[in-house]
């Protein structure tokens, strides 16, 4: 076993996916991941862990599409069957509650699909040829 499968498989994929989700480090946690709004560092400010072999690509943005239409759509329906609203008041609750939800997760999503692949070594993460 070579030290490379060693050091990925002490990886674990939930605690790196829920610090990618609050924006942080996967390899120490505290360290933040973004800089800026989607812009990943090239390395974590705290550990030296280098992150930009990323390729999270269109990911977050498909994500964050599946998660707000499948949470949006029924609610819709579901307000319009109900109460009834006016279109226009129905139109602006729901414009601004989509904008908000996107805003909130695109962010976070991009952030855990970065741990994950750091957590399963993908894309050059974890290989000997990233260590100094």
């Amino acid at each position: 076993m070579t030290q490379d499968s060693i050091e990925l498989e002490a990886r674990e994929t939930w605690p790196a996916l829920w610090c990618g989700w609050r924006r942080k480090c996967p390899n120490c946690g505290s360290g933040p991941m973004l800089r800026g709004y989607l812009k990943v560092r090239d390395t974590c400010p705290v550990c030296r862990e280098e992150l930009h072999h990323h390729r999270a690509d269109d990911g977050p943005a498909y994500l964050t599409i599946l998660f707000v239409g499948h949470l949006m759509a029924p609610l819709l329906l579901f307000v319009f069957e109900t109460w009834r609203p006016e279109p226009l008041t129905l139109f602006t609750i729901f414009a601004v509650g989509c904008v908000g939800l996107t805003l909130y997760l695109l962010p976070r999503l991009k952030g855990a699909i970065v741990a994950f692949q750091w957590a399963r070594g993908m894309y050059g993460f974890g290989g000997a040829a990233n260590r100094a």
